[in-house]
């Protein structure tokens, strides 16, 4: 087995189930009712995402997985997410900036899946592309209209950004993962795609009113590895209770 690719395939399918599971979190609790539909809505199509990646993550394993398996019942040192997904939801502000960081890196990230030379990847890229250029779209507007709306918006936009963005750094840090697939012709250069997304967030941010975060120094990493925080625990105990509780258990 490719080792590298069953990687390379747990961490898209990985990132987009996590962030799947914090956005459903916001379900019937959303700031106002279209706002929760379009919360969950997102949530239902990084979950699709999701179960691509991590079926075609089975099929090469063929050790009789499934997406469910590697769904719940992998512990948290097994998952390949980005640390930036499973940071919790904090306030609708602080949602709103990990999404559109995500999100602004996702359409780049497909985009160059879209040449990959492995046709089942190709694939998925370009039927997840489409979900994620309107996530991107969704998550840039409300940006701006928050960013550049109240007194009170922009300020707390700002401070979850400022919060969130150490994270953004692990998106474009590669390892040896990366590099095997860049070869390949399978994947891409995590490097080469943060020029073209710093600058579409800068222009996102300009429109907002809101200020480029600081770089303070610190750029947290690992989850690509496997080395997550304390909260993707967390997210997974409540997610995994019932299959891990009732092994085999059908509705």
């Amino acid at each position: 087995m490719n080792t590298a690719r069953h990687d390379y395939l747990l961490r898209f399918g990985d990132n987009a189930l996590i962030l799947s599971q914090r956005l459903a979190e916001w379900c019937g609790k959303g700031p106002a009712l279209e706002e929760d539909m379009a919360l969950t809505n997102t949530a239902l199509d990084l979950l699709g995402q999701a179960r691509l990646w991590l079926s075609l993550a089975a099929e090469q394993a063929g050790d009789g997985a499934d997406e469910d398996t590697l769904a719940y019942l992998r512990d948290d040192r097994a998952f390949r997410n980005v640390l930036l997904v499973e940071q919790p939801n904090g306030s609708y502000a602080s949602t709103l900036a990990r999404q559109f960081l995500f999100d602004a890196w996702s359409s780049l990230a497909l985009r160059r899946l879209l040449v990959s030379s492995d046709a089942a990847i190709a694939a998925i890229a370009e039927k997840a592309v489409k979900e994620v250029g309107y996530h991107l779209r969704r998550s840039s507007d409300l940006m701006v209209r928050l960013g550049d709306g109240t007194e009170r918006s922009h300020a707390l936009l700002q401070a979850a950004l400022d919060q969130v963005w150490p994270y953004h750094h692990e998106l474009f840090t590669g390892d040896a993962v990366d590099t095997e697939m860049t070869a390949a012709g399978i994947g891409f250069d995590p490097a080469s795609l943060r020029d073209d997304w710093l600058a579409y967030v800068r222009e996102v941010l300009a429109e907002a009113t809101l200020s480029l975060p600081k770089d303070s120094g610190w750029r947290p990493k690992g989850g690509k590895q496997g080395l997550h925080s304390e909260h993707l625990s967390k997210l997974l105990a409540e997610m995994q209770v019932l299959p891990r509780s009732h092994p085999g258990a059908r509705w």
